[in-house]
Order: C-alpha cells, then structure tokens, then sequence
C-alpha cells in the first residue's frame, strides 16, 4: 500500500484533551489509586499511533496525546475509538521522550465526546520512568 493513501486522524484541541484527562484522573478514587500496580506519572506527551500488524501498519495513522504513564502503560486521549485488546505501535515526539517504538495492547477506550476517546494502553514490555525527560511538565500523581 502506498504510504500517500494512509488516513491520518489528529485531535481538534490537544490543550483541552489534555485537560480531561487530567479531570478524569482527579474523579479517580483513592481506594482505586492504591491498588494499581505501577506509579503514574501526569504528563502531556504528543504521540503516533498505527495498528501493530505489519499487514495493516500503513492503514492509517492516528495522533493522540498521553495523560499518564508508568512503567506498564499509559492513559491516551485520541480523536477515534480503537479496539480493546488490539495491539498498536505508539511512537513518541521526537526529543521529548527518550523512549524507543513501543507495542502496546489496548485495554480500555471510553468515549468522552464526539471526536474525543479516553483510551488505557498495556505496554508488553515494561519502560523505566527515568527514559521520560522530565523538563518542567511532569510530576507525580500519587
């Protein structure tokens, strides 16, 4: 497939979907926080997502924007809904990340509006927190 025919699908508002996932993490109840297994970590990361089948890769490509992440996985914001258990290929902003191409599997995906979805990711591999940089929009969630 010829990668000019690729559908590309990117977010109206990145600021304000990054603001509903930092509301719907604070809606988060404490019973719920304590029993994840990793830390989370709030940030505001751009990101690529393509399906992870190399038969399907060049299909279309998605820009979403990262709410969380820890060391298994990442809450996203994305402007269409994707399958839960299939699995993608998230690629970061180049420089604001020190993380390589990762495969992920999809485990939730909520609809919050329109063009907006609230999707949970499972790394298959876990990430040490210390590949993020952390310059000035990180911090801590717990």
């Amino acid at each position: 497939m010829d990668s000019a025919n690729v559908d590309n699908f990117s977010l109206m508002d990145e600021n304000l979907s990054h603001e509903i996932l930092q509301e719907i993490e604070s809606q988060t109840d404490e019973k719920i926080r304590q029993q994840r297994a990793h830390d989370r970590v709030a940030v505001k990361y751009k990101f690529i997502m393509q399906p992870g089948n190399s038969s399907e890769f060049l299909e279309y490509k998605v820009q979403g924007v990262v709410g969380d992440i820890s060391s298994g996985g990442c809450k996203a914001m994305l402007p269409i809904p994707v399958k839960v258990g299939d699995i993608y290929r998230l690629q970061f902003e180049n420089g604001r990340v020190n993380l390589p191409l990762l495969f992920v599997r999809c485990i939730r995906c909520r609809l919050i509006s329109e063009d907006a979805f609230e999707t949970g990711f499972s790394f298959f591999n876990p990430i040490s927190i210390s590949q993020l940089n952390t310059s000035g929009d990180v911090h801590d969630l717990l």
